[in-house]
Order: C-alpha cells, then structure tokens, then sequence
C-alpha cells in the first residue's frame, strides 16, 4: 500500500470528518502491533537475543511463515485490483483512474513479463541479475511509501489531520532515506543471489553515498523537529502511525550491521501491516456485498456477521492459495518443462523471475487501488 501511489494509503488521501469513523483500524493496542509496534518488537527481540547460529533456523520458519504472511498479501492485492475490473479499466471511473488501471493491469505485465521472459531466452544473464537490484529499488520505494500511508491513514481515522507542509515533509523524508538506503544497499553488498540467480549491484559513486546520507540525516531532523513543535503546541499525534512510518522506513539503514536476518523479517513485517489495512478493507466490503445481496440485514446483528465471516473466509483462503501458486507451485513447474541454459541461470530461473514479476508488479497495482480518487477506497477503507 502506498502513496500517491502505493502503501497502504496515498499520500493525499483524507477522511471525512465524520464521529461514525472507528478511532483506528481494530483498536488502539491492536493497530500498534499490527502497523509497527510487533515489528520493532520483534526486530529487536532477535537482535539482542537470539545466537549468531540461529540464521539457517530463522530462514526456514521466515520461509514457511511467507505462506501466511508474506505472499497472501501479494495475493490479496491481486484480488481487490482485479476484482470488477472491466468496470474499473472501462467503466464509471474517472478517465485518468481509469488509465491506471489499464497501464497496471495489462500494460505493465505484458512489458514486464516480456522483458524477464526475453532476457532468459536470450541467455542475458547479467541484465536479468539487474533485475534483481531493480526489484530492491521498487520494493524499498514500495515499503517506504506504505510507511507514509499508514501515517497518513491513522491520522485521517483518528482525524488528527497533519498540515500540508508536515504532509510533504514526512513524504520527502521518506523518499530520501529510501535512496539513501538503496545507494548503501549497492555499496555494502557485494555479491547476493535469488534462488540461484546472481544479482548485480550498480557502482555508485561514495560523494552520493555521502550526500544521500547527509540530506536524510537532515530530513529526519526536520520531521522531528515537527513532531516535537506540534506536541508543544498541543495538537493530538497519530502515535501509531508514526511508529509505522518509523518502522517501515529505517530498518533499512541497519543492513549491513544486523546480518541477512533482515532480508527475512522486514518483508513479513511489512506483509503483516498491509494485511492489516486489506482485512480491513475486505470486512467493509464483504459486510456491504452481504446486505445487498440481500442475505443479511444491517438490524440483523447475527445474519450479517455469519454471512461477513463466510466472505472473508473464502477471501483469506483465495489469498493463500493465489500466493502459494505464483511464488511456488508455477514457477517449480515451468522450470521443470521448459528449457533454458541452466549453465547461465541455476536451476531455478523461473522462481526467480516469478518472485521479480510479482513483487514488481505489486508496486503499479497499490499505485492505482490506494489513490485518494478511487472510490472504492473511500467507501471500504474508510467506512
């Protein structure tokens, strides 16, 4: 989810002020450990405390764990854009909404699949290894902007409105500690692999290393600075917010200290914060699908929850299934059938490219569902 374009929420999105809307997503301890305050729990909780020689171990309870977590949330995105989506990509939304669905849906998969697919054929394994550092781009970019969102959306539901100025400040700080993190990713990392598949990194020069380093330095200074005057002030802050802004952004910057342990929990931290905001949207939408579809009735306190729980379940189900199939089921097959030098490419170049297609992909889709202007965001998320 983000932005004006992905997180969770875009960076111009604004509640109704309205006393029905919930103080929060579930309620305030819930949110905290749902939007970051679990994460940084558990971050540290296995930083401090669990053995250097735990890292095999780690890596196998995060894989089975992105069964649950991690690529549901893949899945669950695919669900919400391309349910309806003739009517969305050729219906009653706006002209431009409109256009982003067509580009996200269909434009950018093809040219997507076109490029990961053709670099196979044509043995071209170094531009394929970019690849990978090009998904770290987009993914960092991706879970730097749900940071922001989640800020923006519990504000708006606890309607502690920042102003436009601290608006663009939190987004600006959130774009230049992504880079700054991306630069230092490509200068501390020197050789990594995905399933086989060796990436490359990019020779950044060190002064933009520094320079990066420098203006998130002062960015994150003006943020807090900006917290700090509008508690002495004595306007309300969304803490639970803020702490999900925090989490998803700064992580990053620990890379390189913490071990490859953090390649493994930040993405399911991030998983667990846009489920957080999708399950919430799936039960507004499945409690409307059931009262106009007439099984359920809004007096009808036991029919409409019966009815929301047998929507939602199928809607988790449909998720899980979703993401165990692109990340594993699909690609395992088609390496298995489909030729291709494996000398260049291991033996599982399909799961790589899979893993890139999906988690690429789904930053264009959260670009276009988590708009201010869609309104299918404003009557679930917000209802």
């Amino acid at each position: 989810m983000t932005v004006t374009h992905q997180v969770a929420i875009p960076n111009t999105v604004l509640a109704p002020k309205s006393s029905s809307l919930r103080p929060g997503l579930y309620g305030p301890l819930t949110d905290f450990m749902l939007l970051g305050g679990g994460s940084l729990l558990l971050m540290s909780a296995i930083w401090l405390l669990l053995p250097d020689d735990m890292g095999p171990a780690l890596r196998l309870t995060m894989i089975l764990l992105a069964n649950v977590i991690n690529h549901p949330h893949f899945g669950h995105s695919y669900q919400i854009f391309y349910r309806n989506f003739r009517a969305k990509a050729f219906g009653a939304y706006s002209p431009a909404l409109r256009a982003r669905y067509v580009f996200a849906g269909l434009i950018t998969p093809a040219l997507l699949a076109s490029y990961l697919v053709g670099t196979l054929a044509m043995g071209a394994d170094r531009v394929l290894g970019f690849s990978i550092n090009i998904m770290g781009f987009f993914v960092g970019w991706h879970y730097v902007k749900q940071g922001y969102g989640m800020l923006m959306l519990d504000a708006a539901l606890k309607q502690r409105f920042f102003t436009a100025p601290e608006k663009k400040l939190f987004l600006v700080n959130a774009y230049l500690a992504w880079i700054f993190a991306w630069i230092y990713a490509n200068q501390a990392i020197n050789e990594e692999a995905l399933w086989g598949l060796k990436a490359y990194t990019f020779a950044i020069p060190a002064p933009l290393l520094l320079a990066s380093g420098i203006a998130t330095a002062l960015a994150l200074a003006a943020c807090t600075t900006a917290l700090v005057r509008r508690h002495l002030s004595g306007a309300s802050i969304p803490w639970n917010g803020v702490t999900a802004y925090l989490v998803s952004i700064y992580p990053w910057m620990l890379i390189k200290f913490a071990g490859g342990w953090m390649f493994l929990v930040v993405p399911a931290c991030h998983s667990l914060q846009y489920l957080a905001v999708v399950w919430r949207y799936q039960l507004n939408h499945d409690k409307a699908e059931a009262i106009m579809d007439g099984k359920a009735h809004d007096d009808d306190a036991g029919s409409l929850v019966s009815a929301q729980r047998v929507r939602f379940a199928s809607f988790i189900t449909r998720g899980m299934v979703l993401g165990f199939a692109g990340f594993w089921v699909l690609p395992m097959l088609i390496d298995k059938v489909v030729p291709y030098d494996h000398s260049r490419f291991g033996e599982d170049a399909f799961l790589a490219i899979f893993w890139i297609f999906i988690n690429v992909h789904h930053y264009f889709l959260d670009n276009v569902m988590w708009r201010r202007e869609n309104a299918d965001m404003k009557r679930y998320l917000f209802g």
